[in-house]
């Protein structure tokens, strides 16, 4: 399998919707910024759009670097073939139709690896892509439904200011696929109002991992789905362990949090299987004791994010005298529901796990991937 390239029928267009011209082939390190110039130079070369650290090595096969979204600290250069995304995007021109004559658009920046997937897998396909990063949301929604785009990559925080800015709706869209986090039940309600046809469809997975799971309407609520076609899964002591066509090669600078097996790769989260769907309890490297109680604060969050009056949800550990540590709730939402959701989360959690306070602000710290920045808001509430 040979790299990337763009194929005859691609065709790409920037925020103010001029078309980018292909240019010559470029590697090393390119900037993400404009957008289309660097996806104008894609090639087979070695390549890493952003993020610091040196050129990537070129290896047997074309090879590449995308970065970790970097939640709980800097983002790490993930080095990976470019055959275990060619492979992929094999599937999902099965999957969704994307191919010539579809019109796919990315709302992030290039370094984010969500946004980077759905770019190149768009020109390899023969799409014509739409790079909206530079826009607000308000724009943004805008230049989706002027432009009549189909399909759409963007994480759950990317489409909650899609939703909450004014503006058309998206009749034309067809597909959202999201990845990055989970898609909270009430974001989903107004995903149908912003976009009635839309199918949406969430991926689970990890830079290092690529495609997990693949969740849909059939998917229990609860669940972050089924096994993505090619995808092995197994858990271990409650570990889950992966093995697929899509695995990344190593980390290229610093190591991370991957381990590797007999070609099962593990990054350290926990779950189980139930019917055929993978759930999940969180990031072992996130889990506190609480009391000498194991509890994820991922778990907490996801909860959080299905309360009315919740717009954002991020929970955080401080030290404790008598329980070792506590649990905080920072929220952005409405500030009036606070007794409604603090009785919920001791229903659900117990005294020990439930936070035991809860920080509301306006600002929301986010990184470029679209996650929340845990370090700078842990660093802001002290």
């Amino acid at each position: 399998m040979g790299g990337f390239g763009w194929h005859p029928a691609a065709r790409v267009f920037d925020a103010a919707g001029l078309a980018v011209v292909r240019g010559a082939e470029a590697r090393g390190v390119l900037p993400d910024r404009p957008a289309g110039q660097a996806l104008a130079a894609l090639g087979a070369g070695p390549f890493r759009i952003g993020g610091a650290g040196p050129a990537p090595e070129p290896g047997p096969a074309p090879v590449f670097e995308t970065l970790t979204g970097g939640s709980s600290g800097a983002p790490r250069r993930i080095r990976r073939s470019q055959a275990s995304w060619l492979a992929s995007f094999a599937v999902n021109a099965q999957l969704f139709g994307i191919g010539p004559g579809v019109r796919v658009a990315v709302l992030g920046r290039l370094v984010h690896s969500l946004a980077l997937y759905g770019a190149v897998e768009a020109l390899c396909l023969g799409a014509e892509l739409h790079l909206l990063d530079t826009l607000r949301p308000k724009a943004q929604r805008a230049a989706l439904a002027a432009r009549r785009i189909g399909l759409l990559y963007a994480t759950p925080a990317q489409l909650r200011l899609l939703v909450e800015a004014r503006g058309p709706a998206l009749p034309d869209l067809n597909h959202v696929l999201v990845g990055g986090s989970k898609l909270d039940m009430g974001l989903r309600a107004m995903m149908r109002v912003l976009a009635p046809v839309a199918e949406l469809r969430e991926f689970y997975g990890a830079a290092e991992a690529s495609f997990i799971t693949l969740a849909g309407p059939e998917t229990p609520p609860d669940s972050v789905g089924s096994p993505y076609p090619g995808v092995e899964l197994r858990i271990e002591a409650g570990e889950v362990w992966v093995k697929s066509p899509y695995l990344f090669e190593a980390y290229a600078g610093d190591p991370g949090a991957a381990r590797w097996s007999d070609g099962w790769l593990s990054f350290g989260e926990m779950g189980e299987m139930r019917d055929g769907n993978l759930y999940l309890l969180g990031r072992a490297g996130r889990m506190v004791k609480v009391a000498d109680q194991a509890v994820y604060p991922e778990a907490i969050e996801a909860f959080l994010m299905a309360q009315p009056g919740v717009a954002r949800a991020a929970v955080l550990p401080r030290p404790d005298a008598l329980r070792g540590v506590q649990l905080v709730a920072v929220l952005a939402g409405d500030p009036d529901c606070a007794p409604a959701i603090g009785a919920a989360l001791r229903g659900r959690f117990g005294a020990l796990a439930a936070p035991r306070s809860l920080i509301w602000r306006e600002d929301w710290p986010m990184l470029a991937s679209g996650k929340t920045d845990l370090v700078r808001l842990a660093g802001e509430i002290g």
